[in-house]
């Protein structure tokens, strides 16, 4: 008899709410790459077909998040944490239902996902994201 139990399907894998990937807004991309890459050894470097973005590999396994360098958009923009949903529509109500707010309402990253940006009770903003291939 065979202790192995069969995998679990992907279909019915529980989404982890886990901390994916991160943006640093910027006003200069050459000065933060050469900062982060020189304090952390990250490798930083303009995002395939992205204006103003580029990509940040923290070098960490596959459950370590790797994140971006952003265009800064206002003097107040802060460091955005993307945290990992099963339905960007379900988690933005559940934002709502418990008192944060909606700022930015989903919005599709072509062939990657989906993402809305959100503030929590204490002012604090944070994205959603929910991985979809199929996103247009």
């Amino acid at each position: 008899m065979s202790t192995k139990s069969k995998p679990k399907s992907n279909k019915t894998a529980k989404v982890t709410h886990r901390l994916i990937w991160f943006d640093i807004p910027v006003d200069n991309f050459e000065r933060a790459g050469k900062f982060y890459g020189k304090l952390f050894g990250w490798k930083i470097g303009p995002f395939s077909g992205m204006k103003d973005y580029w990509l940040i590999d923290t070098g960490g396994s596959d459950d370590t998040p790797n994140g971006g360098l952003i265009a800064r958009k206002c003097p107040e923009h802060p460091i955005t944490n993307y945290v990992n949903v099963a339905s960007v529509t379900k988690a933005m109500a559940k934002v709502e239902k418990l008192g944060g707010k909606v700022h930015m309402p989903k919005t599709a990253v072509p062939h990657m996902g989906y993402f809305a940006i959100c503030q929590d009770t204490e002012n604090n903003t944070f994205a959603l994201w929910e991985t979809n291939p199929s996103a247009k």
